[in-house]
C-alpha cells in the first residue's frame, strides 16, 4: 500500500490526476497484472491451496492403498491357486485355437451361404429387367427407324446383342456334401 500513495503523490507531479492513478492500478489487480497484497499473505494463500492439494492426495493414496489390499485377498499365492491359473490358460488356448478354426469355416457360415443366394437373386431379377429394357429399346428403334435396320443390326452385334441374345435361367445352386450338412444343424 505504501507504494500506492507514492504513486498518488508522483501523479500530480507528472500532471497526472490522482484519481486516475486510484483506477489504473485497480484495473491492473482486477486483471490479475499486479498485485496489491504484501507478498507475506500472497504466499500465505499459496501454501493453504497446496496444503489442501497435499491432503486430499494424501487421503486419495490411502484409498487406493486399501482398495489394492482388498482385491489381494484372495489371490495369496497357492498350489490351488497355479492349478487354476493353469487351468485358465489351457481354456484360453483352446478358445483361440477354436476361434481361428471358425475362422476356417467362415465360407461355410450358413447364414453369408443364404445372403449370398438372395444377392444372387437380385442380380439375375435386374440382368432380367435390363434384358428387358433392351429388347423394348430394340424394338422401338425398329419401328421408329425401319430404314436403318441394317445398321441397327450391326450396332446390336458390336455391343454383343446377338440372335441368342435371351433372358439369364437363374440356376439351381448345388449344396454338394458340405451344403447339406450345413442346412440340416451338422458340423
Amino acid at each position: 500500500m505504501q507504494w500506492l500513495k507514492e504513486l498518488e503523490k508522483l501523479g500530480p507531479k507528472k500532471g497526472v490526476i490522482t484519481q486516475s492513478v486510484k483506477d489504473v492500478v485497480q484495473s491492473l489487480v482486477d486483471d490479475d497484472l499486479v498485485s496489491k497484497d504484501k507478498i507475506g499473505t500472497s504466499l500465505r494463500n499459496v501454501y493453504h491451496r497446496l496444503e489442501g492439494d497435499l491432503q486430499s492426495r494424501k487421503k486419495r493414496l490411502a484409498e487406493l492403498v486399501e482398495q489394492c489390499d482388498a482385491l489381494k485377498k484372495g489371490r495369496e499365492e497357492s498350489d490351488e491357486r497355479q492349478e487354476a491359473l493353469g487351468e485358465l490358460k489351457a481354456i484360453e488356448q483352446k478358445y483361440n485355437e477354436l476361434k481361428v478354426e471358425m475362422g476356417q469355416y467362415a465360407d461355410n457360415d450358413p447364414a453369408a451361404f443364404e445372403a449370398m443366394k438372395k444377392a444372387i437373386e437380385v442380380a439375375h431379377a435386374a440382368a432380367n429387367r435390363w434384358t428387358d429394357n433392351i429388347f423394348t429399346l430394340r424394338q422401338w428403334c425398329s419401328s421408329n427407324f425401319p430404314q436403318a435396320k441394317e445398321q441397327l443390326e450391326h450396332l446390336y452385334n458390336e455391343v454383343g446383342i446377338t440372335d441368342d441374345f435371351d433372358y439369364l435361367e437363374l440356376p439351381a445352386i448345388p449344396l454338394g456334401p458340405v451344403g447339406d450338412q450345413m442346412l440340416e444343424g451338422k458340423p
